[in-house]
Order: C-alpha cells, then sequence, then structure tokens
C-alpha cells in the first residue's frame, strides 16, 4: 500500500520522498527500485530517473532491480565492500535474500521524513 497520494509525475514532493526513504535505507542493505516505488507511490523507473538525476547526495549504491543486480555495479562496489555488501557468484549484484532489507524496517525508519513532508 502506498504511503499518500499515487504519484506519476517528478514533481519534487515527489523526488524528496524518494530521497528520504533512500536515506533510511541501513547501511549493509539494499532495496529495490519497486519497493521504494511502492512506500512512496510511484513506478520503479520513475524511481530509478529521480536517484539518476538528484541521487548523488544519499545512498543510491544501496538500491537494486529487484533481483540483486545493479546497474552501477563498478562504482557501487566501493561502497559495497566498505558496508560489507557481497557480489553474488552471478557478477551483477548481490543476493536479495541475504541483503534485502526489511520492508515494514524500512517504513518505519522512513516514517518521521515522510511524515515531515507530508505534513502528518
Amino acid at each position: 500500500m502506498p504511503a499518500g497520494p499515487s504519484r506519476t509525475r517528478m514533481d519534487d514532493l515527489t523526488v524528496e520522498r524518494v530521497l528520504r526513504v533512500v536515506e533510511a535505507i541501513p547501511s549493509g542493505q539494499v532495496v529495490a527500485y519497486g519497493e521504494i516505488g511502492a512506500l512512496v507511490g510511484v513506478g520503479p523507473r520513475l524511481v530509478g530517473r529521480i536517484l539518476r538525476t538528484w541521487g548523488a547526495g544519499v545512498p543510491w549504491w544501496r538500491v537494486t532491480s529487484a533481483s540483486g543486480d545493479h546497474p552501477l555495479l563498478a562504482r557501487a562496489l566501493p561502497h559495497w565492500e566498505a558496508e560489507g555488501i557481497e557480489v553474488a557468484p552471478h557478477g551483477r549484484g548481490c543476493r536479495m535474500a541475504r541483503f534485502g532489507t526489511d520492508l515494514e524496517e524500512l517504513r518505519e525508519r522512513a516514517r518521521p521524513a515522510l511524515a515531515e513532508l507530508d505534513g502528518a
């Protein structure tokens, strides 16, 4: 269930909501684009576009595909190594079963920042 109204546009509020959820991902864990999208009410492609455009100041390396693959793995590797995220044997990303964050925990971690934006 989305945490707020559905957004399909890249407006300032949507951008900020995505960035705040990414900031709430615990070190050493990853979340899929679609999982972030589900939390803020947008699709995974919009999450990716927001991170590509405005994500330099947040831990973008903690956001992967649903299978754990990372489109910028070479750039993410130093961060992953520092946080203990291991590359899966196929070499394209990590194992979501091992490094994927608990979504309810992420929702709770992000709740104060999202509530601040939504005026709740």
